[in-house]
């Protein structure tokens, strides 16, 4: 009964779409095509490959890096459609319809015995490299046709550990160095002897020096020697760390420690040119001193001497630093107004000890003018967009930024209604954003500042926006701070010191107003239609574990990251009214020259995670959830500060702002579709189809609920023991073009489960599936999440 019952919501489904009957016989025609089409006799098609290993602390995923043979890739880790794509051409390769299948799908992987025991070979050196040093690696194969799998399995046997560790260092003032930092070795008696850990403390001793004088020091002068002791599984250990030469025809001597001397700073170094010729790449014809320091460059220069010695992190006098150096790079990487940065150092003829650094820079482009098309998409009102910006990248030789912004918008409004004066929307705006590479805050001295490494950023705002219903004007002014991780470029902070937005209606509709604010008696709906200071601040961190990798298209590892959000609005302006005794309107709200102030306080945490399948599947998983509550001088969360649910970065089984509060169904009105608490789950499995189009499939979940008891919005309320029986599900599926620069994204998605019903079909779709009623397309740029 139950497997009719299914079979009847297929073909109901089927007879409103007619793409997914298409979709089920492309399917099907190319599963049955054959596989090994090209795949030559008494050769096979390689068409799995596993990794077995017999211990636990030897995980086959880390080994799958040294396979040298993979299968053709699948769509969702199921369908080989790209080799079925290409088993459909002919042989005739003077045929463009065989030309086109053979570039959209893949080539047979012909197994290999020859790569397949490179792999072996190379998999079991990796293994003792761990520690197990009697470890094997076997192959077996199974061959069923012309289809071949291929299967590793590892036997780690037992690990060898360290019975002890001895030191050979003839260098005497090393030696006393490392003795003073025993305690950080990562070598200790009766460890594994895994040789990435041995790797690991050659570099991590060579980084010790570098940052204590040693320039010239490298790894290549750590060695091991590694006895093992008979019959037993043990092993006695000694690091040799050799003495210096520079060639096999000098005497080995001990290590030299250098000082910087002086650092000289060359502003016009052009890296692209003269070849092999250095001194045609100084592009310099005059220099000044500033603080010990020469600074050269060309007719003028275009830097300060002092923003130069305030990103500069090279002691002069002091030892040669290899971190100092590193964060050098990365304060000059932070300035607009250079294109590259190259550090040398020299050593000085008359002292051989003594080093002189030259930070040589390459400028950029200082002004740009940049112009944008975009189409806009709001709500399923389609329109355009065009901008206008001009950047100062150095606007008070200190590397300052300057971005002022152009932008207008036009939407046709799909759902007219008569009565209006205007029929579709249009936006105008204009943006001014000050950038200075360096923590400004008055009262503070340049030593505190100069060790801050934050971005100050200064911004004016002006938004017209004009709709049928009304004409609104955004204004805001802000003042905030951001900084990060520039090693790694995994962090990233982000202090709004003050942020002041005011809100201006200079005309509503009378046809609205009559119809709405007047006899309604809304009280969510007259309180976003009424002018209001918004005056905030707020603190953001963001975190990704791939850091500087992150623009990569395709991660080769997994990876999380989190986004961490708390603002509050109003209470400073709510003090100063309790002290002063400032008036109140009609409603009993504060007024700031005769206008409200809004005060609330706001959070949310978005956390996603990626796991990287294969070089094309990978599984996301994202959850988000958010609280909103005014208080004070408010009883309504600004519009603009509450959350929605529905559309593209959400539960896609609704349009945007179609969904919730709660088991709320909707009035026809998006503001009372609103709330002031969210919660969101998704997760979807992407695939790389052909070309640059991906595919994904998903699962959604998710509300809003308000967290008072208001009138229009009946059913909204959050209550913890019912909450979650007003989760909203939906499926579905999505097609990705990636253009590299930026993604545009097709998704379709049917509801599972309403929460807006109690009960019967109507809540649960997924059981009777309609596709008039249960589908909403999405269009955007980029992913979700």
């Amino acid at each position: 009964m139950h497997l009719r019952k299914y079979s009847y919501c297929l073909q109901r489904m089927g007879r409103e779409t007619t793409s997914f009957s298409v979709l089920v016989v492309v399917m099907l025609l190319l599963v049955s095509c054959s596989a090994t089409k090209y795949v030559p006799e008494g050769r096979y098609l390689l068409d799995d490959v596993s990794i077995r290993t017999d211990n636990r602390s030897v995980r086959s995923s880390d080994l799958q890096v040294y396979l040298r043979q993979k299968p053709n890739s699948k769509w969702f880790s199921i369908f080989n459609t790209q080799l079925y794509i290409y088993d459909w051409s002919g042989r005739d390769s003077t045929k463009w319809i065989n030309r086109a299948l053979r570039r959209l799908g893949s080539a047979p992987v012909i197994y290999s015995e020859h790569d397949a025991e490179r792999t072996r070979q190379e998999m079991t050196k990796a293994v003792q490299n761990m520690g197990y040093m009697r470890a094997k690696v076997e192959q077996t194969v199974q061959t069923r046709k012309k289809k071949l799998k291929l299967t590793y399995r590892v036997s780690t046997g037992k690990p060898y550990h360290l019975k002890s560790i001895s030191y050979d260092i003839p260098d005497e003032n090393i030696r006393q160095l490392l003795h003073t930092d025993s305690t950080s070795t990562r070598l200790r008696k009766g460890m594994v002897m895994d040789i990435n850990v041995l790797d690991a403390e050659r570099q991590r001793i060579t980084t010790f020096l570098q940052q204590r004088g040693y320039y010239k020091f490298n790894k290549e002068y750590i060695t091991y020697e590694a006895d093992t002791v008979r019959n037993t599984y043990e092993v006695d250990l000694t690091m040799h760390l050799s003495l210096y030469r520079r060639n096999v025809r000098e005497e080995w001597r001990p290590h030299t420690q250098y000082v910087v001397d002086r650092v000289n700073y060359i502003t016009e170094y052009d890296a692209l040119q003269g070849g092999d010729n250095e001194e045609e790449r100084l592009l310099v014809d005059d220099s000044i001193h500033y603080k010990q320091s020469a600074i050269y460059f060309k007719k003028k220069l275009y830097l300060s001497p002092k923003t130069l010695t305030n990103n500069n992190r090279i002691e002069q006098g002091a030892l040669y630093n290899v971190s100092d150096v590193q964060r050098t790079y990365n304060n000059f990487g932070r300035l607009g107004a250079l294109k590259y940065t190259n550090i040398r150092f020299f050593e000085h003829e008359a002292d051989s000890t003594l080093l002189t650094a030259y930070v040589m820079l390459t400028r950029a482009k200082h002004n740009s003018v940049s112009f944008g098309l975009e189409g806009t998409n709001s709500a399923g009102d389609l329109g355009a967009a065009a901008s206008v910006s001009y950047t100062s990248r150095n606007l008070f030789k200190r590397a300052e930024s300057l971005m002022l912004r152009l932008r207008g918008s036009y939407e046709a409004i799909s759902s007219k209604q008569s009565g209006y004066k205007h029929e579709n929307y249009k936006e105008l705006g204009a943006e001014a954003t000050l950038n200075f590479p360096r923590f400004v805050f008055p009262f503070l001295s340049n030593d505190f500042k100069r060790h801050i490494r934050a971005v100050t950023e200064f911004g004016l705002q002006y938004n017209y926006q004009l709709r049928p219903e009304f004409s609104r004007i955004v204004a805001s002014a802000g003042w905030s701070y951001r900084w990060g991780d520039t090693r790694y470029q995994r962090s990233q902070h982000r202090f709004d010191l003050i942020d002041v937005n005011y809100l201006y209606m200079p005309w509503i509709d009378e046809t609205f107003k009559n119809t709405y604010l007047d006899r309604d008696q809304n009280y969510i709906l007259k309180y976003n239609y009424e002018d209001r200071f918004i005056v905030r601040m707020g603190y953001s961190y963001t975190y990704n574990s791939l850091g500087s990798n992150l623009l990569k298209h395709s991660p080769t590892r997994n990876s999380y990251s989190i986004r961490f959000n708390a603002e509050s609005a109003g209470s400073l302006l709510y003090g100063l009214a309790k002290v002063f005794k400032m008036g109140k309107n009609a409603e009993g709200e504060h007024t700031l020259f005769n206008i409200p102030f809004a005060q609330y306080f706001r959070a949310d945490v978005d956390w996603v995670k990626n796991f990287v399948i294969d070089e094309r599947n990978s599984l996301v998983l994202h959850a988000d959830a958010g609280i909103a509550i005014p208080f004070g001088n408010a009883s309504v969360v600004p519009f603009e500060k509450r959350y929605f649910s529905g559309g593209a970065n959400s539960v896609r089984g609704w349009s945007v702002r179609n969904l919730g509060p709660g088991t709320f169904s909707g009035d026809g009105n998006f503001l009372n579709q609103s709330g002031d608490i969210k919660l969101d789950f998704n997760i979807e499995y992407r695939t790389k189809l052909f070309w640059k189009l991906r595919g994904a499939v998903f699962v959604d979940a998710g509300n809003i609920w308000t967290i008072r008891d208001y009138d229009d919005q009946s059913g909204g309320l959050f209550k913890i023991d019912t909450f979650y029986k007003q989760i909203a599900v939906a499926y579905g599926l999505g097609l990705r073009l990636d253009l590299d620069f930026f993604i545009l994204r097709f998704d379709g998605g049917m509801k599972a489960i309403n929460p807006a019903f109690e009960s019967g079909k109507e809540r649960y779709p997924i059981v009777n599936p309609k596709f008039s009623r249960d589908f909403a397309f999405h269009f955007a740029v980029g992913y979700p999440f």
